[in-house]
């Protein structure tokens, strides 16, 4: 089943009469359970896309469907539901309040859920034991090391069981032994808990973690690809 459907989006930023056109007729389909690796260099309009996708930001022209639906058919308390509720999100800088403990952290979008407070720490503690992370639950950011952080943020973004979780550049700001932990953990939420992943990232070793890679460049998509596809053509070139 199709969770998102984008056809002709397209994003163009104003100032003073000159256009910027970030984002230029993006069409595709992501199916519930994907992992979608979206792949680009540095202002090629993938983050433009992310908070597009994400309800952050919106479109100036073409449509985006989500679960079926058209978002300009939802009111403005629907698309919030869905982007707090529905929707998880880890980002390369981590996002943790410094002064607070990881269980803090990650019960923190609870807060907004509508669940009972008595049932806070079990979801938080469930989602922090699904990224291994139970052994630091009482410690604070400054006392973890960069990949705990990011683990720590995977678990916040998991504790609404959202549908969707977007990762923007989850690995930009780790050694390579934690990204490639956090890739890791990323493909087993999507494996065994069936969680819809989009990863923007601008390498390729990261991408090739999803199933599929979209490719933009200059605001438009040039290529969508499963990786194994990818991975046989690397292999024969290399031969």
């Amino acid at each position: 089943m199709a969770l998102i459907e984008v056809k002709d989006l397209a994003k163009i930023y104003s100032n003073e009469g000159l256009e910027t056109i970030a984002l230029n007729k993006a069409s595709f389909t992501i199916d519930e359970g994907e992992f979608v690796a979206i792949m680009g260099p540095s202002g090629s309009g993938k983050s433009t896309l992310l908070h597009i996708l994400g309800l952050l930001d919106k479109q100036t022209k073409g449509d985006y469907k989500f679960n079926g639906k058209s978002i300009e058919n939802y009111s403005t308390e629907e698309l919030a539901h869905i982007r707090s509720q529905q929707m998880g999100f880890i980002f390369q800088s981590f996002n943790l309040l410094p002064r607070t403990s990881v269980l803090d952290n990650v019960r923190l979008p609870l807060v907004y859920s509508g669940k009972p407070e008595k049932l806070w720490d079990k979801i938080a503690l469930d989602a922090i034991e699904s990224v291994g992370l139970s052994h630091r639950i009482s410690n604070t950011p400054s006392q973890l090391s960069g990949g705990e952080q990011q683990r720590a943020a995977i678990a916040r973004a998991l504790v609404n069981n959202p549908r969707v979780i977007f990762a923007d550049e989850p690995t930009g700001n780790l050694d390579s032994k934690s990204g490639r932990m956090i890739m890791e953990t990323l493909q087993k939420l999507n494996e065994e808990k069936k969680h819809t992943i989009i990863l923007i990232t601008h390498e390729t070793f990261t991408a090739e973690h999803a199933q599929r890679i979209i490719h933009i460049y200059d605001g438009e998509i040039i290529s969508d690809e499963k990786v194994r596809i990818i991975r046989k053509a690397n292999e024969e070139f290399h031969k």
